[in-house]
């Protein structure tokens, strides 16, 4: 397969999924009141710009597509395949898991907790090169975002069974 019926594909699935979503799902199943003043605010607001974003992306696969020197085989000039058939394969499923166990953490855990270990997971699922700021930033962008929602905004943000945070 090239890259440029790898991109078209892309970008035609893409572009119908975008107009699925700002068609049909979010006016079915995003209910917002009527006398949301602000739009921001809305629920439908952030489903539409999500939509729109993606079909952002699949017109730019579309173009991408049609550029020149856009088919081009993903092999190597050897002619030889990806070495690592497998291995992409495994990581999808460690993720998968990684989301079950995020489900299973919720109520248990708390959001902010199960957050940090959520993330600290997926970076060394992904092999950061730069895992000290990696755990780093595991622990304290959930805290900062607890703190802004908790006690800025006044969100309340679910706690675990286990530890509440102040």
């Amino acid at each position: 397969m090239s890259e440029k019926s790898l991109h078209l594909r892309l970008g035609i699935f893409t572009s119908l999924f975008a107009l699925f979503l700002v068609l049909f799902a979010i006016p079915t199943f995003v209910f917002a009141p009527s006398n949301v003043g602000n739009i921001i605010l809305s629920p439908l607001f952030w489903p539409y710009v999500l939509a729109g974003l993606t079909g952002v992306i699949g017109l730019g696969l579309l173009a991408s597509a049609f550029k020149p020197g856009a088919n081009v085989p993903f092999e190597d000039e050897e002619g030889t395949a990806h070495p690592e058939r497998a291995a992409p394969w495994l990581r999808l499923a460690a993720l998968g898991v990684i989301m079950v166990l995020v489900m299973f953490g919720l109520p248990r855990l708390g959001m902010v907790w199960t957050a940090m270990l959520a993330f600290a997971a997926c970076a060394f699922l992904f092999r950061t090169r730069h895992p000290i700021v990696a755990l780093v930033c595991a622990v304290i962008v959930p805290l900062l975002l607890y703190a802004f929602f908790a006690h800025v905004a006044g969100v309340a943000i679910p706690q675990g069974n286990f530890v509440r945070l102040p």
